[in-house]
């Protein structure tokens, strides 16, 4: 079985005393039914409502008076039994039923039952779900496998990662062995991704070939809802989405709109990408003027790299017997532009805003993201040279940029020099978000003014 984090915040939801509802969003096939399903295990009774499978169960929020009218049609079309304090209603493909907020609304209010909602956003428009008011509805967003879920479900035991983060957090050397290993896994994580199908389609049968075919099948499923969403051509959702491995293995990596149309011009196909972003589909990384915090400040909108949501899905889509080359480590192809999307990957579901840098005078940074108020800047390097790097080297010794320290992820073991933290590639699961404080008291003391 394959264990995922997003457990813990199914878990915590379980046990809250808090009754919101829970949304979880996500592009298609990352697991998010399947998750829910296990939820419901712990729940004395469990119903599930599919508005997409089951076009006619969108009536039962149309025109609802209130929470009271609303657990009536549910109890109707069920035979599920509603007991009190101990039932799960799962609505799922909710992006299908635009009264769903109000609905939940009702619904939380009415206190009797637990709620959680689950939408794969491709293809549909969710503002007014994303909108719902505090205090109704929290929203999850699910990815992929991370790296450390994958070597997780492949049986990497508790010793091994502790290990591992031990000599990730004080830079020493990982035993030979062990990199070894662990640079074999990575490099089969950059074949199977993290699509759980795809997992599981390997982990049962170790056929290559039957895991290409199960990437293929997502690919289909997604131009479908492609299609599906942009029935008269509107929008070059497909050509952006085709055209995401070509443009990643050209040298500067960039999106260059005018390999789609030689009048192309950004702000008149904008909702294109951000389709493709809020489907889940690809991960936009937006280029910065300067490595400063905030990074939003200094965010350019028309120079961006897009990369797939899914490494799995880039090398499906490349050349015939790619795996075979990743496998064998070789030189004719460019490593570079995988290795970049694993990273932006890893860095996404870890719950970075994706940045990367760019100066004619200083270079180009590959990522640049911020932790725990400090501007990180992230270089992936594929190759033997990986200490060759003029861009960061010229950031790291500007001193207007007051950077604490860098990375520099490769193939080899662990060294440092200076602010410099050279690791191997697979330790880009470390690198983690400092979680906010629950809770942030601030008073002032106004005696003096009374």
């Amino acid at each position: 079985m394959i264990h995922r984090k997003i457990e813990r915040r199914l878990d915590d939801f379980y046990k809250s005393e808090n009754r919101k509802a829970l949304l979880i969003t996500g592009a298609r096939q990352v697991g998010k039914t399947y998750i829910i399903r296990e939820l419901g295990k712990k729940y004395k009774s469990f119903i599930e409502i599919n508005f997409l499978e089951n076009p006619n169960a969108r009536a039962l929020f149309e025109n609802a008076t209130d929470s009271n009218d609303l657990l009536l049609r549910l109890s109707a079309v069920t035979t599920t039994p509603l007991i009190k304090g101990e039932t799960l209603i799962f609505l799922d493909e909710v992006q299908e039923c635009k009264e769903i907020v109000t609905a939940v609304k009702f619904l939380v209010d009415e206190g009797s039952y637990r709620y959680i909602l689950s939408g794969s956003l491709l293809g549909v428009d969710l503002k007014d779900i994303r909108s719902v008011p505090v205090g109704y509805m929290d929203i999850v967003e699910m990815y992929p496998l991370d790296f450390e879920e994958f070597i997780r479900a492949y049986g990497v035991s508790d010793r091994v990662m502790n290990k591992l983060k031990e000599c990730f957090d004080n830079k020493t050397t990982v035993d030979a062995v062990v990199h070894e290993k662990m640079m074999e896994l990575f490099r089969l994580y950059l074949i199977v991704g993290g699509m759980p199908s795809v997992v599981n389609q390997y982990l049962a049968t170790n056929n290559l070939q039957e895991v290409v075919q199960e990437q293929r099948n997502i690919i289909a499923l997604y131009k479908k809802d492609i299609a599906k969403y942009d029935p008269k051509n509107k929008l070059y959702l497909e050509d952006i989405f085709d055209l995401i491995p070509s443009e990643l293995n050209a040298k500067n990596k960039r999106f260059i709109l005018k390999n789609l149309n030689e009048n192309f011009k950004l702000s008149r196909y904008t909702n294109s990408f951000i389709w493709l972003k809020d489907a889940g589909v690809a991960l936009p990384t937006f280029c910065v003027n300067e490595p400063v915090s905030p990074l939003l400040l200094s965010k350019s909108t028309n120079l961006f790299k897009l990369f797939l949501s899914d490494v799995g899905l880039l090398a499906a889509m490349y050349m015939d017997n790619i795996q075979i080359k990743i496998l064998n480590k070789e030189k004719d192809i460019n490593f570079g532009s995988i290795y970049e999307n694993a990273a932006a990957q890893e860095l996404k579901a870890h719950g970075f805003d994706l940045y990367y840098f760019n100066s004619k005078k200083q270079g180009e940074l590959d990522f640049v993201v911020e932790q725990n108020g400090n501007v990180l800047p992230i270089e992936i390097k594929s190759g033997k040279d990986y200490t060759k790097h003029a861009a960061l080297s010229n950031v790291m010794a500007n001193d207007d940029y007051a950077i604490k320290q860098a990375y520099v992820f490769h193939n080899g073991n662990v060294s440092t020099k200076e602010k410099i933290a050279y690791l191997p590639i697979y330790m880009l699961m470390f690198v983690q978000k400092v979680n906010e404080p629950e809770e942030m008291i601030y008073k002032i003391n106004l005696d003096i003014l009374k």
